[in-house]
């Protein structure tokens, strides 16, 4: 096996343990930044031990904290966001994340966007209307909103390993220290937590967020931007069904519609790239 695809099954495994998330969370019956907060304190005790075992040093420059930002806004967003609107909404619009990496990437990277990037963009957000056409209905606009800026966020992740000078371990470090930090006002005054939502805490905590984020970390050395936040697409197809079966929570018509459309123009775009790529190279 190539050390690409080794990094790819690194992200896949990751995205598979992201997934469980949106269940878990709607488990707890905590505000999105106190819950956070409580499972960052469980996932820094899982780095703390990789960061001793593999004799690696946190960094801090300017470009890991930028990351260590886009973790724990990632964080925060989409906790937040779980418990404003539907578990699929919210994973799927976070799922627009492989869009905003074309976006930053031509703007930052100077990786020109091509016709098909563009593409796929106007799909996508073609999908992304479909979604706030239904929150106007269901209330949740505010949630979706969220949920969108958090596929900003997650971009920027993905984005990590290209960094000049970045250390996506280290952000993932900071970024979750940050994000404890930020939930520990709002963990005043939650119901105890017992029973399923004490088990969905823990859940969270060593599988949902301390390994998912290190098998990311892991994958990213060597899968590119685009390929991994594309390889990520299990994630917003098995996190509302987990949500549908055992918490009976069910999506909008419309908002089923758009989620079809952003994961079906993701994953099209993916396969229509890899075909071109190779046509490219057959050349």
């Amino acid at each position: 096996m190539t050390a690409e695809r080794k990094g790819t099954l690194f992200v896949f495994s990751a995205s598979v343990l992201y997934s469980i998330g949106g269940l878990c969370m709607k488990l707890i019956p905590w505000s999105g930044v106190a819950l956070n907060g409580g499972r960052c304190a469980i996932a820094l005790a899982i780095y703390g031990v990789y960061l001793l075992a593999a004799r690696h040093k946190p960094k801090m420059n300017r470009w890991v904290a930028l990351g260590a930002a886009a973790i724990c806004g990632t964080n925060v967003l989409f906790a937040t966001a779980n418990k404003m609107t539907s578990a699929a909404n919210a994973i799927v619009l976070q799922y627009t994340a492989p869009i905003f990496v074309i976006l930053l990437s031509a703007v930052f990277l100077k990786k020109r966007a091509g016709r098909l990037d563009l593409a796929a963009c106007v799909v996508v957000f073609l999908g992304v209307v479909c979604f706030f056409v239904e929150s106007l209905k269901g209330g949740n606009l505010i949630g979706d909103g969220i949920a969108l800026i958090s596929g900003l966020t997650y971009a920027v992740v993905f984005l990590l390993n290209d960094l000049p000078d970045g250390d996506p371990i280290s952000s993932v470090f900071w970024g979750t220290i940050l994000s404890v930090l930020i939930g520990l006002p709002f963990m005043a005054g939650q119901p105890p937590l017992e029973g399923t939502s004490l088990i969905s805490m823990v859940v969270l905590g060593v599988f949902q967020t301390g390994l998912a984020y290190l098998c990311l970390t892991i994958g990213l050395r060597t899968t590119p931007p685009v390929t991994a936040s594309l390889v990520s697409g299990i994630e917003p197809i098995l996190n509302p069904v987990l949500v549908a079966v055992f918490y009976h929570e069910r999506i909008g018509r419309l908002s089923l519609i758009g989620a079809g459309i952003v994961v079906l123009g993701v994953l099209g775009y993916h396969v229509l790239k890899e075909k071109l790529e190779k046509d490219v190279s057959a050349a």
